[in-house]
């Protein structure tokens, strides 16, 4: 990338009609729940635009916590926590089927011996 494609640090701004103020709840257990209520650039609720609510549990692996992050589609809070587990089931299995694919797609490589220099050559 050139000099002339990069943005220098002075011309990044911030979206001022995009603003979200956050606010996390948690019961230090199962996982938390982000909401992003949309703000005007005075701070005031912006009440022409709808929150966001984001979901984050960590599951346990053979290697450690693995972070869960999913979108919960909900109106209010009390809804998120009802819609909370179905979405993070859906990210897990949305998760899982990546890995899966990211697996097939190892499997699929070929390595052959490279003659000129030694090491190997992936073929895909």
């Amino acid at each position: 990338m050139t000099n002339e494609n990069m943005k220098s640090v002075a011309d990044i701004s911030l979206d001022r009609k995009g603003l979200f103020r956050e606010e996390t709840f948690t019961d230090l257990k199962a996982g938390s729940i982000q909401v992003l209520t949309p703000v005007k650039e005075d701070g005031s609720v912006d009440d022409s635009r709808e929150p966001l609510f984001m979901g984050e549990a960590h599951l346990m692996s053979p290697s450690g916590p693995l972070p869960v992050r999913c979108e919960i589609d909900a109106k209010n809070l009390t809804e998120a926590l009802d819609k909370f587990p179905q979405a993070v089931n859906v990210a897990v299995d949305r998760m899982i089927e990546q890995a899966r694919d990211m697996q097939r797609q190892e499997e699929g490589r070929i390595i052959t011996p490279d003659g000129l220099g030694g090491g190997s050559k992936i073929i895909r």
